[in-house]
């Protein structure tokens, strides 16, 4: 698929004593040395599965690799974030990302898209690369990695990862599938927990993610099977992979435009349900808690509704745990209605989300509740700094 004139590719002496253990190597040698050097990859994202991608693809010797991030580095993105270091926190993760890169392999060329990726400037943005490849943590944005893909006739090469399991393919490669074969239509929103929520081993994308450069690699060499028409599998708990058979589907819709992929994913819809509801359920500061506290008011009761794992990371004083699932499968409700008992009821989560979920399946059953504006991490910002933010 990829065939660049490699008659205008000159390696150089340096090239020859950093990438020697590769052109030792029959499949590599100077002709896939030389086609590593001419290629151009684009990692959307820069986050678990773009940091060991685009390392090693950086240091593997890719000549011109492309970065579409908007976002900044955060202390809890260090767990997993390996191309990012401490000194960058706050900073954009892009720039860092090219710092890390630039030190690996400092004749690789780095060009850098501080923006969010749209249906306006995806084809644009993807048009001059060879490969792409998909770093990203949400489904709008895959799927329109996926249609730009299709439409500009390009590799996507592609990773995923939730708690201590993975996935990898290569979609849109020499006939092959496409993500739509393998996921027609999306989850309803909120189904599929975001790592914030549900939590990654942070050794998780490191193995993903350089499937993700080993697939890119191979490509770019014309060596060896890819991932194309197959979806590896991996469970870390267990070392085990596994695979399963992806084929076109030849009654999937004929993809000639960029849609709406917010709305096609149902985020639009859901976020304004959620503000509705919200605007439904009456909200507390965390300062106005705290003043509460203070006064020595006994007439409330405090409900976290957190996962016990959550709870023990930090807590606010005096909160009773009930976690969301048993509120939602129903013997939750019966514990706060005992709990209650004629006291008013205050509830909060890790940000204000589960508790306003929380406090709309109490009201249905009748019970009315106050949720507290920001959760846990609002009360370790504003007014204990103290407790552990995650």
């Amino acid at each position: 698929m990829l065939n660049p004139d490699l008659s205008t590719i000159e390696l150089t002496k340096d090239d020859y004593e950093r990438y020697s253990r590769h052109l030792i190597l029959p499949e590599v040698g100077v002709e896939g040395q030389k086609r590593l050097k001419a290629a151009s990859v684009l990692c959307i994202g820069t986050g678990g599965l773009g940091s060991p991608l685009l390392l090693y693809l950086a240091a593997a010797g890719i000549g011109r690799l492309g970065i579409v991030d908007f976002d900044v580095v955060d202390s809890s993105n260090l767990q997993r974030q390996v191309i990012h270091g401490t000194s960058w926190v706050g900073k954009p993760k892009i720039q860092s990302a090219k710092h890390r890169i630039l030190e690996i392999n400092p004749y690789c060329q780095v060009d850098l898209y501080e923006t969010r990726l749209s249906a306006a400037n995806a084809l644009e943005i993807m048009a001059d690369y060879d490969i792409v490849v998909d770093g990203t943590d949400n489904f709008p944005t895959r799927y329109l990695v996926n249609d730009a893909c299709v439409l500009l006739n390009k590799p996507n090469v592609y990773g995923s990862i939730f708690r201590f399991e993975g996935q990898a393919t290569v979609f849109n490669y020499e006939g092959g599938p496409n993500y739509r074969d393998l996921y027609p239509e999306p989850p309803p929103p909120g189904l599929v927990p975001s790592c914030a929520e549900g939590g990654v081993l942070g050794i998780l994308p490191g193995i993903i993610g350089v499937i993700q450069a080993t697939e890119t690699i191979k490509i770019i060499l014309g060596k060896g099977t890819t991932l194309s028409g197959r979806l590896l599998l991996f469970n870390a708990l267990e070392m085990k992979f596994r695979e399963l058979k992806l084929r076109p589907n030849p009654e999937r819709p004929v993809i000639d435009k960029l849609i709406d992929y917010e709305e096609f994913c149902g985020i639009r819809q859901a976020k304004a349900q959620e503000a509705a509801q919200m605007a439904e359920i009456p909200e507390m500061t965390v300062q106005e808690l705290k003043a509460l506290m203070d006064s020595g008011a006994q007439d409330y009761v405090l409900v976290d509704v957190r996962n016990p794992n959550e709870y023990e990371i930090a807590k606010i004083p005096g909160a009773v745990l009930v976690p969301l699932s048993e509120i939602e499968n129903g013997p939750g409700v019966e514990k706060i209605r005992n709990l209650v008992n004629g006291h008013r009821l205050l509830v909060h989560c890790k940000m204000g989300g589960r508790s306003a979920k929380a406090l709309g399946i109490l009201k249905q059953a009748g019970i009315e509740g106050i949720n507290i504006k920001g959760g846990i991490n609002a009360w370790s910002q504003e007014v204990d700094p103290s407790v552990p933010t995650y």
